[in-house]
């Protein structure tokens, strides 16, 4: 039996893996592996930089400078953000950053503090 995860959109069980994507031939989604979706309850798990499962209400920082798209600002390394919000999507969490306002980030991009 094939130990790679379903598809969470489509829920199919022929699904691979391409340079650290995970890939449905089905619905054509694809996501990476910092996110996984629990057999049990359905829920998605969304996972750190380091493997740290980050749940609504925690506080993260920045680990890479990020440009904001559409300006000229830019995210710094180390940049403290608190009470993050879980969502669904490439870009799973949604924040206010001080001085730049409301912003989506991917977990790859960021460490549990």
């Amino acid at each position: 039996m094939s130990s790679m995860p379903k598809c969470p959109q489509c829920s199919s069980e022929y699904t691979y893996e391409d340079r650290g994507l995970f890939i449905c031939p089905e619905c054509a989604h694809e996501w990476s592996g910092e996110t996984e979706q629990t057999e049990n309850s359905g829920e998605t798990v969304v996972k750190d930089a380091n493997g740290n499962v980050l749940q609504d209400g925690d506080s993260i920082t920045v680990i890479k400078d990020l440009k904001v798209k559409g300006s000229s600002l830019v995210v710094k390394v180390g940049t403290k953000v608190k009470n993050i919000r879980l969502v669904d999507g490439d870009h799973n969490i949604d924040c206010k950053i001080d001085g730049i306002g409301a912003m989506k980030l991917k977990s790859e991009f960021v460490k549990k503090l």
